[in-house]
This record gives C-alpha cells, sequence and structure tokens, in this order.
C-alpha cells in the first residue's frame, strides 16, 4: 500500500471517527458490564438496588492523544412504579470532545398476579444537554484565515426514548437514541445532522437449579439512521454464583452489515468493522469490579492497540429479592 492510499484510508477512518463523535453517549459493549441503564433509560430503577457505575475507556493503546471515553451513571427506584437516573459523560477524540449530560424518568407496569413472578412493562425517557467542541488552535502554525484558531463549541439538547420488557428469564429492549437533530460544531461540513440510533436487544439466561453456572446468550441490533449504518452484537455470557459473590464473564462480537469500500493500489477493496470484546467481572457484596477488551480484527485498522475499558459499581438501598427467576439484570 502506497503512501498516498495510506493517507487516504487514514483520512476516512479519522472522519469517520469524528463524524461517529458527534453522535451522543457512543455504544459500546459497557452493557454487558452490568450496565444496561447507559444504553436504555426504560432500566432506570428496574434493578432491585439503586446503582452507581463509572466507566473509563481507552482506545488505541500507544496511540498519542487517542480516543477515550468516562461515563458516570446513577439510577434508582422510587416508589412501586417509578425510577429515575442521571448520565454524566465526557468523550474525547483528538482535538474533537463532546461532554453530556442526561436526565431520565422512567416508569414500571407490572402484570403479574404475583410479587414473586417477573412480568413487567417499562417506559424510559432521558432528556439532557451536549456540548460539542473542537479545538483548532494548532490546526495552522501560521495562521489561516479560513481556519479559526480558537476553540470552538456549540451546546445542544436532545433527547433518548425506549421501552423494555422483562419476562422471567427473558427480556427485551428497544431505545431510539438521540431524537432531536444536533449540527454540533461540523455544520460547515456537511455532516449528518441526523443522530437518531435504533437499538433492539433481546436476550435469555438458561439457568439450571443446582448448578453454578448459567449462561445468557443475547443480541443487540443497532441502525444509524443518518449515516445508514447497522451493526449487531451477538453476546455469550456466564454467571457462577460463588462463596464471595457472582463472578462472570463472556465474549461479544460485533459486525457492521454495512461494508466499507477502500483503494488498495490499483484495487478496490471493501470491508466490514469487526470487533472482538472478551469481558469479565465480579460481584463482591455491593461492589462490582469488571474489565473490557476490544480488539479490531478488520484488515486495516489505524492502530492495533486495542481498546480497554475498566467499570466501577456500587449497589445500595437494596430491597429484598422477591422474582423467582434468574435475571440479574433487575436482581
Amino acid at each position: 500500500m502506497n503512501f498516498k492510499n495510506a493517507f487516504i484510508i487514514v483520512f476516512v477512518v479519522i472522519f469517520t471517527k469524528m463524524t461517529m463523535a458527534q453522535e451522543g453517549l457512543p455504544v459500546y459493549s459497557d452493557y454487558l458490564t452490568d450496565n444496561y441503564y447507559l444504553l436504555h433509560p426504560s432500566m432506570a430503577g428496574a434493578s432491585n438496588c439503586s446503582q452507581i457505575r463509572i466507566t473509563g475507556r481507552r482506545n488505541w493503546v500507544g496511540q498519542e492523544d487517542a480516543p477515550g471515553l468516562f461515563t458516570a451513571a446513577y439510577n434508582t427506584r422510587v416508589g412501586d412504579q417509578s425510577g429515575i437516573g442521571a448520565i454524566l459523560y465526557n468523550d474525547k477524540n483528538g482535538y474533537y470532545s463532546q461532554t453530556g449530560g442526561y436526565a431520565t424518568y422512567a416508569h414500571h407496569l407490572m402484570f403479574s398476579r404475583s410479587e414473586s413472578d417477573l412480568n413487567q412493562l417499562s417506559f424510559g425517557l432521558s432528556a439532557g444537554v451536549i456540548q460539542y467542541r473542537l479545538d483548532q488552535s494548532t490546526f495552522v502554525a501560521n495562521g489561516d484565515a479560513l481556519i479559526s484558531s480558537r476553540a470552538v463549541s456549540s451546546s445542544e439538547f436532545n433527547m433518548d426514548i425506549g421501552l423494555s420488557y422483562n419476562l422471567y428469564n427473558f427480556y427485551t429492549h428497544v431505545t431510539l437514541k438521540n431524537l432531536l437533530d444536533n449540527s454540533g460544531v461540523n455544520s460547515d461540513l456537511q455532516a449528518s445532522t441526523n443522530l437518531r440510533n435504533l437499538l433492539v436487544s433481546l436476550g435469555y439466561v438458561i439457568a439450571r437449579p443446582g448448578k453454578t453456572w448459567s449462561f445468557e446468550p443475547s443480541i443487540l441490533y443497532s441502525y444509524r439512521e443518518g449515516i445508514k449504518q447497522s451493526n449487531v452484537d451477538f453476546n455469550l455470557k456466564a454467571y457462577g454464583t460463588m462463596k464471595f459473590g457472582k463472578l462472570w464473564g463472556g465474549v461479544s462480537y460485533r459486525t457492521s452489515l454495512d461494508a466499507i469500500e477502500f483503494v488498495d493500489g490499483t484495487e478496490s477493496k471493501s470491508q466490514n468493522l469487526n470487533y472482538i470484546t472478551p469481558f469479565m467481572g465480579v460481584n463482591f457484596g455491593k461492589y462490582m469490579v469488571a474489565y473490557t477488551y476490544s480488539y479490531q480484527s478488520n484488515p486495516v485498522t489505524f492502530n492495533n492497540g486495542g481498546f480497554h475499558q475498566i467499570t466501577l459499581g456500587i449497589d445500595f438501598g437494596c430491597r429484598e429479592k422477591k422474582y423467582e427467576c434468574y435475571c440479574p439484570w433487575v436482581e
């Protein structure tokens, strides 16, 4: 691959990442580390416990000024049928960054005749403000009349809505993120202002009475309307009941359903975005710690350093367990 073609590929990767960075809170594999509320507003207050989850993610380890994401999420039950939550995050990618905050209200409807049976439909709405920021101060050393030599920023309002249905060991979520158009600071680059992202997920826990391990296959489909791009996650998670608490882990495979074309020399090629993400975590008492690593397996990548993430959590104000099912997302 010659220098010109390498430059084109790197430019496409950077521009794509820059456009993606304008999408609001990015969708990674955080939800697999006991953090479903981060994606689905309808999960606010769904658990028996109030929850705090903090994550730190670093992309392309070993690369200077590599992208990084920090999130802090809190949700709790209010009364018998309501839940509230809040999310703060900062997503930085080189010269570009966004900082956002959301507040959430969720309503939970129980259809079961007994509290021991889990049959719950939940609705959630999140609303918040995102500040988009682009630091142009070092773009051109001697200045350029067409490029501002300062940081430019824009604050905009957006909303997410979603619903969840939990029936014993089964669950499904449907969430529409970024209902409103946001131009951010890219309005002059003809970047899409349509940031809507449809998420559909479902899963089931296979649990056998008296056995130490249970298994949860699940799937997450994502469709980003503005760029007409679809991804799907295939996940397998295992839970082990230990004397000290709960040990869990698994693997996720994400693939894009839409190929990206590029030129290698004189040959036209295409590739799909592919991530392999192993993860593991432990719950001991009221505390939770998890680690996630993502490896980008498609042939042409910007960097082979991988994606590392740490998740820390604490549960408090827990109510007595009442559901006779193996449903860790609400326990």
